[in-house]
């Protein structure tokens, strides 16, 4: 499985952007897709996925009621909505895919990683 990230870019605070995670080869629908995050110097962190079986969600606190994550099988692509965008947004957002059931929240459960898109937020 291959993923692409678009949808990166610089935004001032309070504003919005919409990341896009578009899948080719294997069997998109099989697979629960997260997004993470990496802010310069600090660790991977997790920020939303959802699963493969029934759509469910499930987000980290610190984007909870900001972001909204969505998918659409038909065009093997998952979304990061991203609303009221903080400067502590600011970082490398990478989608991932996983193959487990439910909703996976550790870097570990994900087999396959995009590249990254930057997303820059300034006050």
């Amino acid at each position: 499985v291959q993923l692409v990230e678009s949808g990166g870019g610089s935004v001032q605070a309070g504003g919005s952007l919409r990341l896009s995670c578009t899948a080719s080869g294997g069997t998109f629908s099989n697979y629960a897709m997260g997004w993470f995050r990496q802010a310069p110097g600090k660790e991977r962190e997790f920020a939303a996925v959802i699963s493969w079986f029934d759509g469910a969600t499930k987000y980290g606190e610190s984007v909870e009621g900001r972001f909204t994550i969505s998918r659409d099988n038909a065009k093997r692509t998952a979304y990061l909505q991203m609303n009221s965008l903080k400067p502590e947004d600011t970082a490398v957002y990478y989608c991932a895919a996983s193959p487990a059931g439910g909703l996976p929240l550790y870097r570990g459960s994900y087999d396959y990683w995009g590249q990254g898109t930057q997303v820059t937020v300034s006050s």
